[in-house]
């Protein structure tokens, strides 16, 4: 089948990527026109570059005909920042995918975008390092889209999110134009900061074609908390008792009290009744000095409404702590075949007033929510459940949700931690940015994409 491109574009992209580079079939297309939001739609044709050279003449040939380019890793982005809404071309990058350099003397590396996540990790390890942004979907996202979203995870709370460790991007402007932004240093004075504001820009202003990565020395050793408490505020008092004192936890996550029940009464995790509230507290450090940090993370979590901590000695005990967490996601789905997950992020003083309010929305319209997140950060993941099956439920949940973005910036925060903007959340940037910020946004964006290419209708409202 033929695709809706310009007779000539198509030839010229064909003979630019190869016929194994070039996707117009209806099939090929189709595999490519979705993420892991669940929305969908066809793009015209799919490119594979190998190279950046490619990536260049690809740009500049869809500029010159007014084409969408829509850059995608593997598609696990959650807001439908890789659908391709306005057709086009998308361009995945799971072609360049090499790991280019290590310099362990540097604590960086160097990599093409379509580096998974999980295998840059097993490359780093014999030398001592990691990457730090740890997103669930760690194993199978590549690190361009990591960059793409500004992915996080559990580990953020100490070693931050993927912009706090990105040294220089190159990059292709949608006006075709190569950019080498940043370098291989950890400081750096000279000019705008342009690395950090490509990264979570959902590739709206350019395609990453090259980054240079900071990494950190892997830990020796890890030991692991299970603070159980009687209530949310209970467990909030104690985030913030444990983000005030000098240890900074390796992890921080939290579950509320629907959370902790579903993975007691559905996941079958050893839990008592009346816990109305888990964190889950992890250290990292070497044999010496672990020990110190886990007790005087103990002493912070201690306090009014603790109901019991645990501790992890060994690899097994921390295993069978966590088995409440991983016994979540599964009982989620005992209570309803439809799920929104949304990330939103508040001061973490705020938490509780955060939990209260979903809590408030869910008996208000007769659905269930529940919480859980990285507590260290504020960045809590809400999830709405209800059958998408039926008509008033799906209403409902989209109206809930749009509660709980009000909410969460109403207490201080915004819409996203570390799952972006993309089309999901687009339409609520005016509630959680003024006008002259949009502007000046919109600015940025005809300045690296004159002819507005690269992924339209994502992120700006």
């Amino acid at each position: 089948m033929r695709t809706a491109l310009p007779a000539e574009l198509d030839r010229t992209l064909a003979a630019l990527l190869g016929a194994d580079g070039w996707r117009t079939d209806a099939s090929e297309r189709l595999t490519y026109g979705y993420d892991n939001s669940r929305l969908q739609a066809l793009p015209d044709a799919v490119a594979l570059p190998r190279t950046r050279e490619q990536v260049i003449a690809l740009v500049r040939a869809c500029r010159a005909r007014r084409v969408p380019l829509i850059a995608r890793g593997r598609g696990t982005n959650t807001t439908g920042a890789a659908v391709p809404v306005a057709g086009g071309v998308v361009v995945s990058f799971e072609r360049m995918d090499r790991i280019l350099d290590i310099r362990p003397g540097d604590r960086c590396a160097v990599v093409e975008p379509g580096v998974l996540n999980g295998d840059l990790q097993a490359a780093l390890a014999p030398h001592g390092l990691f990457w730090p942004p740890d997103p669930t979907s760690a194993a199978f996202s590549t690190v361009g889209g990591n960059l793409a979203c500004n992915a996080g995870g559990p580990r953020a709370v100490k070693y931050g999110a993927s912009r706090d460790n990105v040294l220089a991007l190159t990059a292709v402007t949608g006006a075709g134009e190569l950019v080498v932004c940043g370098s291989a240093t950890t400081k750096g004075a000279t000019g705008y900061d342009l690395q950090r504001l490509l990264v979570g820009s959902e590739g709206t202003l350019a395609l990453i074609v090259e980054a240079t990565l900071k990494l950190s020395p892997l830990p020796p050793a890890r030991g692991l908390l299970r603070a159980l408490y009687r209530d949310v505020a209970s467990a909030a008092r104690a985030v913030a008792r444990l983000m005030a004192q000098p240890v900074t936890p390796s992890m921080l996550e939290f579950m509320d009290g629907e959370c902790v029940r579903l993975a007691r009464d559905v996941g079958g995790a050893d839990l008592p009744a009346q816990a109305g509230a888990l964190l889950m507290i992890e250290a990292d450090g070497d044999d010496t000095t672990l020990p110190a940090a886990l007790d005087a993370l103990a002493r912070a979590a201690a306090g009014d409404g603790l109901l019991a901590i645990e501790h992890a000695p060994d690899d097994a005990a921390r295993e069978r702590l966590w088995a409440a967490r991983k016994a979540l996601s599964p009982a989620l789905r005992t209570l309803a075949p439809g799920k929104i997950n949304e990330d939103v992020v508040v001061p973490v003083s705020r938490i509780p007033a955060l939990v209260d309010g979903v809590q408030a929305l869910a008996r208000e319209f007769a659905l269930p929510i529940v919480c859980f997140g990285h507590a260290g950060n504020g960045n809590l993941h809400v999830n709405l459940l209800f059958d998408p099956a039926d008509a008033d439920q799906h209403a409902r949940a989209q109206a809930a949700m749009a509660r709980v973005f009000a909410l969460a910036i109403g207490l201080g925060g915004t819409l996203s931690g570390e799952h972006g903007i993309g089309l999901a959340k687009r339409e609520f940037m005016p509630q959680a940015l003024d006008a002259a910020t949009l502007a000046l946004m919109r600015a940025l964006k005809a300045t690296f994409d004159p002819d507005g290419i690269l992924n339209p209708g994502k992120l700006l409202p």
